[in-house]
């Protein structure tokens, strides 16, 4: 042990020094950016071997047309957010399912996957989704923690199911297919939104002081018949859906093509919405900036921290780490879930999609899990493991941001513990989600092999 402590000692200290800056509450990206800096100092890392870490950044990053597609969805994303689209098609499945218990529960979880389908932006989602159904679920008489698991779980499925640019990041660390990203997490996204209707409705027959049958009154305050409401509100989602991820799948256009498809898609739909001015195209050009910004600058420091890490011997550590349990590979594959899973707690996924993954992925790819997994495939299978991993990250203490967006909703009205209970059955939910994906690959497989 101690020999290998000082073998590695540097990139041990290296990983010990993030994990504690991280705490100090500095930028992520110029803590990534500057420990690789510093750390290539201590390392005695030869200067010109810094050009190689110029070279990854503008031409593996900023020159990576993959990249461009970050902006486009985010803003496609925003577009829809301002659009009214959500609020109408939330008040129509409300009277879709208003005569079940749990009915506005369910409901919640259906536009959850609908707009995920659609924007991929959990921030946008999530606020979104709490601003037009935890008045109305606490008014109906809806137990807190149900309202509050729902509106978070259901705002961050936007993270996993396609357009999803956590996908696209994937993509480009892993040199893996975007294209066969997007149809494999379809499914896994499609199956957390059907375990979490499940629950729902098991729990609100258990438990119907829960969720109380919402008053008719208010569902039924829209004259138009239910079909001529779904078919409307429905509509323009859909052909959203179908125009993005329609175009990839058929294989028209390249992911970034599909993401200008789908930007202007968004703003033609909030222009027939009428929701369209300039105060709302600013605001979403605003945000959409500082979002893409955020990632480029994270995605730079992340690269820069990685390639020294990798000189100082950190790729041989983890591998020797890793393959040193005598696990086989399903074993070492929940070792690596495991330690995603509990680094999800403290970092984001963008940080441990460019710290984690470029390192462990070597390790999965020299596997054999059966079933035919090798290359590319196998990779993809990987990949979607991560993510539905990773959309964990967002509803887990301390640092979940679903739960921040949350509690910033409910303006003290809900405290942090009620909120941090309402996720619990959630996180198991994909958790259990996680582990089907993992003993029947065919659930991430089967699309892109029939596509």
């Amino acid at each position: 042990m101690a020999e290998f402590l000082s073998e590695y000692a540097l990139a041990l200290t290296m990983i010990v020094t993030l994990l504690a800056g991280i705490f100090t509450g500095y930028p992520v990206a110029f803590l990534l950016g500057g420990l690789g800096i510093v750390f290539s100092f201590i390392g005695g890392v030869p200067l010109p071997f810094l050009g190689t870490v110029s070279s990854r950044i503008f031409g593996g990053v900023v020159e990576n047309w993959l990249m461009i597609a970050i902006p486009l969805f985010v803003f496609m994303g925003l577009m829809l957010e301002r659009s009214g689209v959500a609020r109408r098609l939330l008040l129509t499945l409300q009277r879709l399912f208003g005569r079940t218990h749990g009915g506005l529960a369910v409901s919640v979880a259906m536009l959850g996957i609908v707009m995920a389908a659609s924007t991929g932006i959990i921030g946008a989602s999530v606020v979104m989704l709490g601003l037009l159904a935890l008045p109305v679920m606490l008014k109906q008489g809806y137990r807190a923690e149900m309202a509050c698991g729902v509106i978070a779980a259901s705002g961050t499925l936007g993270i996993l199911i396609p357009p999803s640019i956590m996908l696209v990041l994937m993509g480009s660390i892993l040199q893996v297919s975007v294209g066969a990203l997007f149809k494999a997490a379809l499914l896994p996204g499609l199956l957390l939104g059907g375990l979490y209707i499940a629950y729902l409705l098991i729990t609100a027959r258990l438990k119907p002081d829960w969720a109380p049958l919402v008053d008719q009154d208010s569902a039924d305050a829209d004259p138009t018949p239910l079909p001529l409401a779904l078919l409307r509100d429905l509509l323009g989602p859909v052909a959203l859906i179908v125009a993005v991820l329609g175009s990839i799948m058929a294989g028209i256009a390249t992911p970034t093509e599909a993401a200008a498809i789908g930007a202007g898609g968004s703003l033609l739909l909030a222009l027939v919405m009428r929701s369209l001015d300039w105060a709302t195209l600013r605001e979403a050009v605003r945000e959409t900036s500082r979002t893409s910004a955020m990632i480029l600058f994270v995605v730079i420091g992340a690269t820069c921290f990685s390639v020294i890490f990798k000189r100082l011997g950190g790729a041989y550590m983890i591998e020797d780490l890793i393959t040193g349990t005598g696990l086989g590979p399903y074993g070492l594959m929940l070792l690596i879930m495991g330690l995603i899973f509990v680094l999800g707690f403290f970092l984001e996924w963008i940080e441990i999609s460019f710290v984690v993954l470029p390192l462990v992925a070597p390790v999965i790819e020299s596997l054999d899990f059966g079933y035919g997994l090798s290359g590319q495939g196998l990779l993809v299978w990987f990949a979607i493991l991560v993510a539905i991993n990773l959309q964990t990250s967002f509803l887990t203490p301390p640092f979940g941001y679903a739960l921040f967006y949350l509690k910033g909703i409910t303006e003290g009205q809900i405290g942090i513990g009620t909120i941090y209970r309402s996720i619990i059955p959630f996180v198991l939910l994909q958790l259990a989600g996680l582990i089907l994906c993992m003993v029947f690959p065919a659930l991430v497989l089967w699309l892109p092999g029939l596509l």
